[in-house]
């Protein structure tokens, strides 16, 4: 897959980087990762995916190769600075089909997009979008006011999250069939060991630093369930049917308010795009070219 790197210094002070796809005339898919994660972590998916569309993928702030931009801007401002950053570069591709699709907290950064700009993108597909239920949020506010909104469950377990290793081989096997990683297939761990962990003197550190996935976990989107009233935007929701509880049922309850919005339960965990790329794969596609 041939890509060609990109950069915008956005007008929070700090430089998002990405990669896009050489244009072609198909139509353009921007695509954003999971907590932690980057994009090119999602090789396998996006390998697949760029044999029916053109590829925008943004990094978003402290992942992959984006700055780490200091404190952590909020879900809602990310949003908003990975459209700053898109519209800066997307008119290389002209006036061709736009799509959307984002995983996890992407997923959730793409639901944002969709209801602040609802002519940007023509379909969208959220892959196990951590959309916090109503009930969710109130708890997390009363555990901010506590101080003690990092110590929920996906903020606990992003703080004592592995960061160095001697090599990428020494990665790979420490990873290898645990915990998030469970059931990825081996292209895809590849990709993540290749892609989300950095050079650092004489080891690899992830790129991501575990105190901004923590920031990310302990925080939440402002307005999230009146944004996602307003979508209007054709929308598919995948949900995997070991993820967590909570995206299951915020999925359901979305597709039960929102016409525009449907949902389907797939076979995997959270991340079931990285167990089995090749069904994610086709399983995005015949949503948005439809």
């Amino acid at each position: 897959m041939q890509l060609i790197p990109w950069s915008h210094d956005c007008s929070d002070g700090f430089t998002l980087r990405g990669w896009h796809s050489a244009p072609s005339g198909k139509p353009l898919l921007h695509f954003l990762h999971g907590n932690g994660f980057c994009c090119l972590a999602y090789e396998p998916l996006l390998m697949r995916l760029g044999e029916h569309f053109d590829l925008w993928l943004c990094d978003v702030q402290g992942h992959g190769d984006s700055d780490h931009g200091g404190a952590f801007r909020g879900w809602n401002r990310s949003a908003e600075l990975v459209v700053e950053a898109f519209e800066a570069g997307r008119s290389i591709f002209g006036e061709v089909p736009r799509y959307a699709a984002g995983h996890s907290f992407g997923g959730v950064l793409t639901a944002l997009i969709l209801a602040r700009q609802p002519q940007l993108f023509a379909r969208a597909v959220l892959l196990d979008p951590v959309l916090f239920s109503p009930r969710m949020i109130a708890v997390m506010r009363i555990l901010a006011l506590l101080g003690l909104n990092r110590r929920h469950g996906l903020a606990r377990k992003a703080a004592t999250r592995r960061s160095h290793w001697l090599d990428r081989e020494a990665a790979l096997a420490s990873l290898h069939g645990r915990g998030i990683f469970k059931g990825w297939s081996e292209a895809s761990l590849q990709a993540y060991v290749g892609h989300a962990l950095g050079d650092c003197s004489n080891a690899v550190v992830l790129k991501c630093r575990p105190s901004r996935e923590v920031e990310v976990f302990s925080s939440w989107p402002s307005r999230l369930w009146p944004s996602l009233e307003q979508i209007v935007t054709p929308t598919r929701i995948l949900h995997g049917e070991q993820s967590y509880p909570f995206v299951a049922e915020s999925a359901r309850r979305l597709a039960a308010r929102n016409r525009h919005v449907s949902e389907q339960s797939v076979a995997g965990g959270h991340c079931f795009m990285q167990q089995d790329p090749v069904s994610a794969a086709q399983q995005v596609e015949a949503f948005l070219r439809v």
